[in-house]
């Protein structure tokens, strides 16, 4: 078992720091940099967020896997906008195109209906109930060698088969959720399921309930991955003077003005309320997990940091090693040269000292 690395890319130079909106243009060259930038610095893959105003997620790996050699592409997905059959052919296709073995369908159910993309399912639990719905057919599509026929309470499909099956029989799939249900469709749909940064005892406890989930289920439980930001400074004191600077850079970009975040819902999800719960309760746990940053934007995702040296953030990173957490998904506030920086110092010394550990306990 080895440590994946997983950093995320935008459509241009955006950064909570910054005032651009991230969907209103296209920056080619800058896209192709960035995810040049992230393959050389030893990241196995890049997250394309989606929402309704973003462009859309599988062009964009489409086009950077034309110009990387072997990085790797987490597109998110939103369960329902595309019909399952639609879906499961077009990840298929992407596969092919991109080599094999280079793309994720990373399963976003979201936190409320989406009227402007034609999606006005409100309740929570059916959103989830479409969504395991969703990702049984997608699977089963790549998975049958003859047609089959599905009536569920959401999708109803006859004869539905797809010739051309992903390369090695399957595109993995991830999942994200801080809910009971979450865990279920985890447990059931999921190869690897995405936390956020949360203090040590709260991922464990998260870590705790997808086991048992799985258990439930009689599954393998899924790998887990963890975000957070990383606050990277030579010493401790630049390192919390660049994490104060940061703040102060968010506070003052208009897009989170009045306690806005990206989503544009009022109602937070659980992954939500539990770091903003988190934050209420002090700005810094266990060694170096920092709340303000959440706090700031209205914790609308992966959005606590990390600060300090290099050896205080992999000391950090490796305690959730030690929880079980296979994968990291690190992104910065200055993405360019961020990107390089966890490439220099901590990337490799992470995958050192994990691979040590994992032979010890082995």
């Amino acid at each position: 078992m080895s440590i994946e690395f997983v950093g995320m890319v935008f459509p241009n130079q955006w950064s909570e720091t910054h005032g651009m909106r991230i969907g209103h243009k296209i920056d080619l060259e800058y896209l192709r940099y960035h995810a040049r930038a992230h393959e050389y610095a030893g990241f196995d893959k890049v997250l394309i967020a989606s929402n309704p105003s973003s462009p859309d997620s599988m062009q964009i790996a489409a086009y950077l896997a034309q110009h990387t050699e072997r990085l790797g592409f987490m597109i998110a997905h939103r369960p329902a906008l595309l019909t399952p059959n639609l879906a499961a052919r077009s990840f298929a296709t992407l596969d092919h195109t991109t080599g094999g073995g280079r793309i994720r369908l990373h399963a976003i159910t979201g936190i409320g209906a989406e009227p402007q993309e034609g999606d006005y399912i409100i309740n929570k639990i059916q959103r989830y109930e479409r969504t395991s719905e969703y990702l049984e057919i997608i699977k089963r599509l790549w998975s049958n060698e003859e047609p089959f026929d599905y009536e569920g309470k959401y999708f109803k499909l006859e004869n539905a088969f797809i010739p051309l099956k992903p390369v090695y029989g399957t595109v993995p799939i991830s999942f994200g959720g801080s809910s009971d249900i979450a865990y279920e469709i985890a447990a059931k749909h999921a190869d690897l399921y995405s936390l956020w940064g949360e203090p040590l005892s709260g991922v464990k406890e998260q870590i705790d309930k997808l086991k048992n989930a799985a258990n439930k289920v009689h599954q393998t439980t899924p790998a887990v991955s963890l975000s957070v930001r990383l606050i990277i400074g030579p010493t401790t004191e630049l390192a919390w003077k660049r994490a104060e600077q940061i703040l102060a850079d968010i506070q003052n970009n208009p897009q989170f003005q009045n306690n806005a975040d990206l989503t544009g819902h009022k109602l937070k999800g659980t992954g939500s309320q539990r770091l903003l719960a988190v934050a209420k309760q002090g700005d810094l746990h266990d060694k170096a997990l920092w709340m303000p940053t959440a706090s700031a934007v209205g914790a609308y995702g992966d959005t606590t940091a990390l600060v300090g040296t290099p050896d205080t953030i992999i000391e950090s990173l490796l305690d959730y090693v030690d929880l079980g957490v296979t994968t990291f998904l690190n992104r910065g506030y200055d993405p360019i040269y961020d990107t390089v920086d966890y490439g220099r110092y901590i990337i490799p010394a992470v995958r050192q000292e994990a691979a040590k550990r994992i032979k010890q306990t082995a």
